[in-house]
């Protein structure tokens, strides 16, 4: 069985998930003073189906809770696994919908 990994890769502001020694997908993050933001979560096609997205949202959650910053679901993916999923010690902070000024067609 090949290995699977997912690493946090600062430089890039992005965990990585692993296939053997190929770059499978990614979870891009923002780290802002106390928080960290996900904002968009991939998983090339040539992955697709082998569960590769949980398991990299596992992680990179498990990891961004024991950092003790909260954590900012903006990737749709992120938000959906949060509803389903329990992450130990995670701090969630969902964004608030955008209510607009109220004055369009004044």
């Amino acid at each position: 069985m090949t290995d699977i990994t997912v690493t946090r890769n600062d430089a890039a502001s992005r965990y990585e998930i692993r296939v053997g020694d190929e770059l499978a997908g990614f979870a891009a993050f923002d780290r802002r003073p106390g928080s960290i933001r996900f904002l968009h979560t991939e998983v090339d096609d040539a992955f697709q189906g082998q569960g590769l997205a949980s398991r990299l949202a596992f992680d990179a959650l498990t990891d961004a809770a024991a950092s003790g910053d909260a954590i900012v679901p903006l990737c749709p993916y992120i938000a959906k696994y949060l509803e389903t999923h329990e992450i130990a010690g995670a701090d969630i902070r969902r964004p608030r919908p955008s209510t607009g000024s109220g004055t369009e067609g004044s």
